[in-house]
């Protein structure tokens, strides 16, 4: 099976690379074993919000020199002071252009609230959902925050807390439906993903417990489980008298899903091929080039491609293996950047800098993959395998995705 390009991982950064190539003419296949970490998303990007000296960055643009300096091997320093802000500029313009409707800009970080009602800095938002652009105050002096009966993965009590904290009065109310119930006798079952079908189902019936209860507030505050696989939640706040905006929920993920779904179907309206739950076992390199990779579910069936894409993911998806004394990558045997003393790993204070999370595979300043100190001309690597950042304390894992896989696309389209 032949392709221009061959992307290795369905999440935000292999959709991304993609969908960019596809745009342009090139005929692409993704090769995905499954759920992605889109799956656990809070509806926001985040592209950089703390240097890794700690120090917080209200607007990435004006740090990139600091951070070149402290972490040279950050892929944001791969990318130079003059590429990163045109790349967040075509990153902001690529949601905009397939019609994925996001608020923010690179040059200054706004706030979302995260589950716990906490204020969080961000890059970009899912529009309807909770954000502020000062992060010591939200828009409304008064609220009414809703919960279905019974869901343990939205917390009202400690968001009105916080809220308070911020100035805000928070009411709140817990409503029930008759299609809840029937969830509600299995407690596994009252999850996000289960409450969104029904909700999807039950708008005009949730609307109506809104208007009624939420009176004397100036917004309403909804938990992100409406809106799975259909518009239900623009029909919500039609048929709401005030805002209704959603506050994320712990994992699973509603607009997680929702987004994973939608970019791949963009994908296959381009004409893009996705091979879902297969993945790639081993792969032919010769001459400094991947000639081929072989998949589980195809055997000695091969898929071919002018360039290769790398975007497994980190541990979480092992596209990085961690043993008792190493760290490798497993479909290419790539360079791995890791410590080899393993007590450089980890830290025993678990909200510290943990070592691992910088470790992954060393690139040129192409993202180009790199085995045995040699670059291999058409592998690219891009997203969360890469090495030199921590997506967690540095407040950057969906910038590097994005940026990341833009910047390849503009490699390979620019051969």
């Amino acid at each position: 099976m032949k392709f221009d390009t061959v992307i290795i991982g369905g999440g935000l950064s292999g959709l991304v690379c993609a969908i960019r190539l596809s745009q342009q003419g090139q005929r692409c296949v993704i090769i995905s074993s499954g759920q992605s970490a889109l799956h656990f998303s809070s509806g926001s990007y985040d592209l950089l919000n703390t240097l890794p000296d700690g120090k917080e960055v209200g607007n990435p643009f004006s740090v990139i020199g600091d951070l070149i300096e402290q972490a040279p091997d950050h892929p944001y320093s791969k990318l130079g002071v003059d590429k990163f802000p045109v790349l967040v500029s075509r990153a902001e313009q690529f949601f905009s252009g397939i019609d994925v409707p996001l608020s923010g800009c690179g040059q200054k970080n706004h706030y979302r609230v995260t589950p716990m009602g906490t204020l969080k800095p961000t890059w970009l938002s899912a529009s309807g959902f909770v954000t502020s652009d000062n992060a010591d105050k939200l828009p409304w002096k008064s609220v009414s925050i809703f919960n279905p009966v019974g869901f343990l993965d939205f917390y009202p009590q400690f968001i009105a807390d916080e809220f308070l904290k911020l100035g805000t009065e928070s009411d709140i109310h817990l409503f029930n439906l008759p299609d809840l119930d029937y969830l509600r006798r299995n407690p596994s079952e009252l999850r996000s993903t289960n409450i969104a079908r029904v909700l999807d189902k039950n708008v005009d019936e949730v609307a109506n417990i809104l208007n009624d209860k939420s009176e004397g507030s100036e917004a309403i505050i909804f938990p992100a489980c409406i809106g799975l696989e259909s518009d239900a939640f623009l029909r919500l706040q039609q048929a709401v008298r005030k805002p209704v905006l959603l506050i994320p929920t712990m994992p699973p993920s509603i607009i997680g899903i929702h987004t994973q779904q939608y970019l791949h179907d963009y994908f296959l309206k381009l004409g893009g091929v996705y091979m879902l739950g297969d993945s790639v076992k081993r792969a032919d390199v010769e001459d400094n080039a991947v000639k081929r990779v072989y998949s589980f579910n195809h055997g000695d069936i091969p898929f071919a491609g002018k360039n290769i894409v790398l975007a497994t993911g980190s541990y979480f998806s092992q596209g990085l293996i961690a043993t008792s004394d190493s760290v490798y990558e497993p479909i290419f045997n790539l360079d791995v950047s890791y410590s080899t003393d393993r007590q450089e790993w980890y830290n025993s204070k678990i909200f510290e800098p943990q070592g691992y999370q910088r470790f992954g595979v060393k690139t040129d300043n192409s993202f180009r993959g790199m085995r045995n100190g040699k670059i291999i001309d058409n592998l690219y690597v891009s997203g969360a395998i890469l090495e030199g950042f921590n997506p967690i304390k540095e407040g950057c894992g969906a910038g590097v995705s994005i940026l990341s896989a833009l910047s390849i696309a503009e490699s390979i389209l620019n051969k």
